[in-house]
């Protein structure tokens, strides 16, 4: 026989009250952390083009090198 599922009965949250210390606080570290993201993307896109002119110059010049080797 198949018993009917019990509902799970849990006491109703009070209201959370937000201080305005608080909220002020919280809002002012979103602000640094959009800020810091932004700056993170931005420092990424150098970092990024950077890494790929160096691999490129390492690879050129492992191919001169083996060029003059052979030669």
């Amino acid at each position: 026989m198949s018993s009917v599922r019990r509902r799970v009965l849990r006491p109703i949250a009070p209201e959370h009250v937000v201080d305005p210390a608080i909220a002020t606080r919280l809002a002012r570290q979103r602000e640094k952390l959009a800020k810091a993201k932004t700056s993170l993307k931005r420092w990424m896109t150098r970092l990024k083009r950077a890494t790929n002119t160096v691999t490129a110059l390492h690879q050129s010049i492992t191919r001169l090198e083996a060029a003059l080797c052979s030669s």
